[in-house]
């Protein structure tokens, strides 16, 4: 598990945030990410760019007054399998 402290670029985080994840963060490892939140737009837009390139929030909390932190897991979230594929997957086991 790594620590970054991304406070100093402000709310121009986010490409950091995927440069890290890709290649400083070995896969199944866990990243602690602390940036400034200023308003809460930032953590809606860094939950849905974490979904979005298949990594998993793992937690998302408010450090203090004005910092954020996020832990973020570098695999796949499988909680967000589609229905179809579910059920699919299920019908193959029962089947078998």
């Amino acid at each position: 598990m790594k620590r970054y402290d991304l406070r100093p670029l402000k709310d121009n985080f986010y490409d950091r945030v995927l440069e890290l994840m890709k290649n400083d963060i070995q896969e199944n490892e866990n990243a602690i990410f602390l940036f400034e939140m200023g308003d809460f737009t930032p953590i809606q837009k860094i939950s849905d760019l974490i979904k979005e390139n298949n990594y998993t929030m793992m937690n998302s909390l408010k450090f203090n007054e004005v910092d954020w932190t996020i832990v973020v897991k570098k695999a796949k979230d499988e909680t967000l399998v589609p229905k179809e594929e579910e059920t699919s997957t299920q019908a193959v086991s029962e089947e078998a």
